[in-house]
């Protein structure tokens, strides 16, 4: 699985973080690894399932630091304004740009804004890159 493949998994894992209280988590998690089951094969499946659950519980750990960055810069659109779609990408790629040493910030940007033009509305991929190019 690519990288991209990889972040895609992890924003749609992500984005149940909206719909379910935190307590429900560990076990929305579980439900979605059985939902990829049939895209880890092997060795490299396997370490394709451990990347995605580690990195999904990671960010879940760090959603108040995240929100609290994207809030400094979003001025007229805080966290509880913003869509669920939006607001994830920008989540998933502020955490890349500041825990991820190894994805350099613009790959970050770039692929959020990708991730917007798939998922988002028309207007998501502005301003996802909007958002973030503050942060950056």
């Amino acid at each position: 699985m690519t990288r991209r493949e990889l972040r895609d998994n992890v924003f749609k894992m992500l984005f149940r973080i909206e719909f379910h209280e935190a307590e429900e988590m560990p076990e929305q998690l579980a439900l979605f690894e059985d939902e990829l089951d049939t895209l880890f094969d092997g060795k490299q499946g396997q370490e394709n399932r451990e990347y995605l659950t580690n990195k999904c519980n990671d960010i879940f750990s760090h959603i108040t630091e995240l929100d609290e960055a994207i809030n400094e810069v979003s001025s007229g659109w805080k966290t509880s304004r913003m869509s669920k779609v939006d607001l994830t990408i920008i989540r998933l790629a502020v955490y890349e740009m500041r825990y991820e040493e190894d994805i350099p910030v613009a790959v970050s940007i770039n692929e959020a804004v990708e991730l917007a033009k798939k998922y988002g509305t028309d207007d998501s991929a502005s301003f996802v890159n909007g958002i973030l190019a503050k942060l950056a």
